[in-house]
């Protein structure tokens, strides 16, 4: 749908760097999913409803960004304390991800598009929240 009204798009998965079964897909390797902290993402398997190819064999992503637990998390929880958006990990993975895109120079200039798929209101508890409990002593 988005392709048909923008045929130029193009879709790049984002997944963890220690799951990368996209990755292995793509690359026509045996799927060996790891363990990872990017709740929400990198499932262990590529779910039947991502088309990797259309119908007539074409691919439909680009390419597959890794990003590590490390990077998914300060991204997280630097659109919180910077940006005032509280955000999940799968969120600072994609977001990670789209700021890595935008700065390469065949991108400048262009709209990088990314999905907020994930609310931080879930990991309040959680090792994502940490550092901000501690400030208010919690």
């Amino acid at each position: 749908m988005l392709r048909q009204r923008k045929p130029s798009l193009q879709a790049i998965a984002v997944e963890p760097k220690d799951s990368p079964v996209i990755s292995q897909t793509l690359a026509g390797q045996p799927v060996k999913p790891g363990a990872h902290k990017i709740q929400g993402t990198g499932a262990g398997f590529v779910p039947k409803n991502l088309h990797l190819k259309d119908s007539q064999g074409n691919p439909q992503i680009a390419e597959c960004v890794q990003v590590s637990n490390d990077d998914a998390f300060a991204m997280a929880r630097r659109l919180a304390k910077e940006e005032g958006i509280l955000v999940g990990i799968s969120t600072g993975a994609n977001v990670w991800a789209a700021i890595e895109i935008a700065k390469r120079p065949e991108n400048k200039g262009k709209n990088i598009v990314t999905i907020a798929c994930s609310t931080g209101e879930r990991y309040l508890s959680t090792p994502l929240a940490a550092e901000a409990r501690a400030q208010v002593g919690t």
